[in-house]
């Protein structure tokens, strides 16, 4: 069936073309036929980038996905390479039992009584490969789903399967003159990253000797991720990436639902493959994604209101100039967020209404006030230890223009709510200091100008959504920010960490500074204790260090491949680039 609300969109009803369907990424991968029998049941299908898992473990498929994020490689090879050993013999569960009596009860659980929360009972494990990262950022969006996304900070993107760079052609350039040129200017792209990159690592090895004695391997990790932070802003939206989904019924069909709505035509047909294979797995939990009274009308709802923001925004907005802003600014706060705080880490352990318990501490001086968030905070061992929902009881809302780097990696924080505007080239680019030195500037400049002109020639012939895919992602991107304190402590100690990019390093820096001098929340910021400004040069390399540590311990087995380094696990939501 079509996606709903298609009209609505440039381009509609034409398929997507992506790894495995398109000329512009190579083939799916192939396999052997002693391979094909040992895949075959654990995947849905063997054929195609998008699939499910199945008859596994689930701790086998949660460490299958942790690696996925750091390797070349694509989720069935790494299987084979370093998982199959591992699963029992024969598929686990075996035989389903009582499936067809189980779909007939949830459908009349939820047509008699509208019981959506069943489809939260049931949940399935999706691959998407060679997906573009504008489609990471959709398949991302949902808060109730679990992500795991290939890194540009730990895999290059040098190599060329098919002969053919990591990129998606759209499949709105089908029949254009266009399509040439963003071939031509992509490609360059792709072979500008590829020349600097050894370069880029010869002045950093230059820069920072290992004088400090560590091995080969860490210092070899420490040194790549360097110089692909430094590159990986020559790469244009249109990256593909791997990006695993674990999610319940329920948040794969308001995904869905999202998808088959979206302007892009890559999303819609991955919607409908992704359908396809969780039909396999869960179908009873998706029954109405495509029916017309349902599914087909929620999607058309979207897509529709999506239509009428956009026409109301151009009638009421048009012609107006972006006033200059900094990189982040605090936009919304409230003044009595401090005292709201202290009445509710009061409130659990009193017998006093709020109202009354607010009373009360607006009549306390400054140091009680203090003290009662010191008691609150305890005492912190690291930044995993966080206080109560006490700090949900005020809030910030931070308007961010960001790289698109950096913007990807603060996206999939999923519990605050972020709202971001289109790609462009219109808000300027950011340039690396290291490039003159690496010589690599006049040719960052060029590869950013032809992003520019390409981008405003996809803009014109085709649609601003498809227009994106060529935009690199050193360009800036506009993106709203709100979270209450317990998040952003959350998001800034974790983003602030030595081994953070330093984009959103200096972003969250920035949000730290903000709520205790513009905010006036001094005790907010201060129990954010682990937030950390201090200068890194190599930010990798606590991590890498940590990680070789982890990795020496007795009884501890090895990672395998170890072409994309893996560093320690971050906590971050989800985990990826």
């Amino acid at each position: 069936m079509a996606s709903p609300g298609n009209p609505a969109f440039p381009g509609a009803g034409k398929p997507a073309t992506m790894t495995g369907v398109s000329d512009a990424g190579g083939a799916a991968e192939r396999f052997t036929a002693d391979e094909r029998r040992a895949l075959s049941p654990y995947f849905t299908n063997l054929d195609d980038d998008v699939f499910a898992l199945r008859n596994l473990p689930e701790v086998v498929k949660g460490a299958l996905f942790a690696r996925y994020s750091r390797s070349t490689k694509s989720l069935r090879r790494l299987f084979l390479d370093e998982f199959l050993d591992a699963v029992p013999a024969g598929p686990v569960g075996g035989a389903a039992v009582g499936v067809e009596r189980a779909d007939r009860l949830y459908e009349r659980v939820l047509g008699d009584y509208g019981d959506d929360s069943v489809a939260q009972l049931g949940a399935a494990h999706v691959a998407c490969e060679g997906v573009s990262n504008l489609l990471t950022k959709v398949l991302e969006r949902g808060r109730l789903a679990a992500y795991l996304e290939q890194s540009t900070r730990y895999v290059p993107y040098t190599d060329r399967p098919g002969g053919r760079w990591k990129y998606l052609v759209p499949s709105e350039l089908d029949g254009l003159p266009l399509r040439e040129q963003y071939v031509s200017t992509l490609d360059d792209a792709f072979e500008t990253y590829r020349r600097w990159l050894e370069p880029a690592q010869d002045y950093f090895r230059r820069r920072y000797p290992n004088t400090a004695g560590d091995s080969e391997g860490v210092y070899r990790a420490v040194i790549r991720a360097k110089a692909l932070d430094t590159l990986r802003g020559l790469l244009p939206a249109a990256t593909r990436s791997n990006v695993g989904v674990f999610a319940s019924g329920q948040a794969f069909e308001a995904l869905l639902l999202r998808m088959r709505a979206h302007p892009l035509a890559e999303a819609r047909t991955c919607a409908d493959r992704m359908l396809t294979e969780l039909r396999k797995l869960i179908p009873a939990f998706l029954t109405r994604v495509d029916r017309e009274d349902r599914g087909v009308r929620w999607s058309r709802y979207l897509a529709d209101t999506r239509r009428g923001a956009a026409a109301a925004a151009e009638r009421l907005l048009g012609g107006t100039a972006p006033a200059p802003v900094p990189e982040v600014a605090l936009t919304d706060f409230d003044p009595d967020g401090e005292v709201k705080v202290v009445a509710a880490a009061l409130y659990e352990s009193s017998r006093l209404s709020e109202s009354q318990l607010l009373e009360m501490a607006r009549g306390m001086n400054a140091a009680d006030r203090a003290a009662v968030l010191r008691a609150c905070v305890g005492d912190r061992a690291n930044r995993r230890h966080r206080p109560g929902r006490a700090f949900e009881r005020t809030g910030y809302c931070f308007d961010v223009l960001s790289d698109y780097g950096a913007f990807r990696d603060l996206q999939r924080h999923r519990l605050l709510t972020m709202e971001w505007q289109e790609l462009t080239a219109d808000h300027g680019c950011v340039e690396p200091a290291a490039l003159e030195d690496i010589g690599a500037a006049r040719d960052w400049r060029l590869v950013m100008e032809r992003s520019r002109e390409l981008h405003a020639a996809m803009a014109r012939e085709t649609s601003p959504a498809a227009a994106q895919y060529a935009v690199a992602m050193a360009y800036r991107i506009r993106y709203r920010m709100q979270m209450n304190a317990r998040e952003a402590m959350h998001v800034i100690e974790l983003r602030t960490t030595p081994q953070g990019h330093p984009s959103y390093r200096r972003i969250c820096q920035a949000m730290h500074r903000l709520i205790a001098d513009e905010a006036g929340h001094g005790a907010i910021a201060e129990a954010m204790r682990f937030a950390d400004h201090s200068a890194v040069e190599l930010e990798r390399l606590g991590g890498e260090r940590a990680s070789e540590r982890r990795r020496a311990e007795p009884g501890r087995a090895g990672t395998g491949d170890r072409s994309s380094s893996s560093g320690p696990g971050s906590g971050r939501t989800p985990r990826g680039t």
